[in-house]
């Protein structure tokens, strides 16, 4: 994950070498805003990146000794059944129709939506 967080660290980097250069050549306030964003979101990645590396250390695929073997095992717990997903997607799509059709149908999007994520984060807060 290092090389990766290096990698959307130099896009972050470019990108705000070049939100600066057009704002100040083009006084745009639509581009350069454009620009500012793609910066903040190759930064978020890098910063994602590093931390996982910081937290995991290097992979197998980030060494130049490593064996086929050695990336084999559990890669994370993914949950077999859960009808959360289901449920956080239709909050979703509820509250993205109340952004057209209302402030009632957003509000009731948002009441779907914040328990289909709390029943994804807190699904198995009992084990």
């Amino acid at each position: 994950m290092k090389v990766e967080a290096m990698l959307f660290g130099g896009v972050a980097l470019f990108f705000a070498g070049s939100a600066t250069l057009y704002g100040v050549w083009s006084r745009d306030a639509t581009g350069t805003t454009a620009l500012v964003v793609a910066c903040g979101m190759a930064a978020l990645v890098a910063f994602f990146c590093l931390v996982q590396y910081r937290r995991r250390g290097s992979r197998p695929q980030d060494r130049t000794d490593a064996e086929v073997a050695d990336g084999a095992g559990p890669v994370a717990f993914f949950p077999d059944e859960s009808v959360w997903p289901l449920v956080t997607a239709l909050g979703f799509a509820v509250t993205a129709s109340g952004v057209v059709y209302g402030l009632w149908l957003f509000l009731i999007g948002l009441g779907v939506l914040a328990r289909g994520l709390s029943g994804m984060v807190f699904q198995y807060a009992h084990r």
